[in-house]
């Protein structure tokens, strides 16, 4: 079975999955262990400059890319905050940057995520969407000028 290729059909798939989950501990869990299966990061990007700012725990993120095909690897020192980033990684991963740019990640409230975070986690989370629609219009912006 192929994986799905756009962000829109990523995001139902793992809407389906979190659909399995009855209760809100057995999803929390799932989120942790998604954390567990990212990608590790590069320690030369455990940096201040790689740093997420605005959330409560340490979250560094390593963009990559190849031509307008973006992706991340990510890494936080919280269990939750690590599996919230592969969340949106798992999700995002390998898109063009101007899908990344133009999505709405409503998903994110079909899962019901924002409800169940403190408010401290709701605000890392912005953050973190915030940062990888920053590298992607970095990314759009230097494409634009080789153009």
């Amino acid at each position: 079975m192929t994986a799905p290729t756009t962000i829109l059909s990523r995001a139902q798939s793992l809407v389906e999955e979190f659909e399995l989950f009855d209760d809100w501990m057995d999803k929390y869990q799932y989120v942790i262990d998604l954390g567990k299966e990212l990608e590790p990061i590069d320690d030369a990007f455990r940096t201040e400059t790689h740093k997420i700012q605005g959330c409560q725990s340490q979250v560094w993120l390593q963009p990559c890319s190849q031509g307008r095909d973006i992706w991340f690897k990510a890494d936080s020192d919280a269990q939750i905050t690590k599996g919230l980033i592969a969340i949106l990684l798992r999700v995002l991963n390998h898109s063009d940057v101007s899908e990344i740019l133009q999505s709405e990640l409503s998903f994110l409230e079909e899962l019901e995520l924002k409800e169940h975070l403190s408010p401290t986690r709701k605000n890392g989370l912005d953050a973190m969407i915030k940062q990888i629609k920053l590298y992607a219009a970095a990314i759009q912006a230097s494409d634009s000028i080789r153009s």
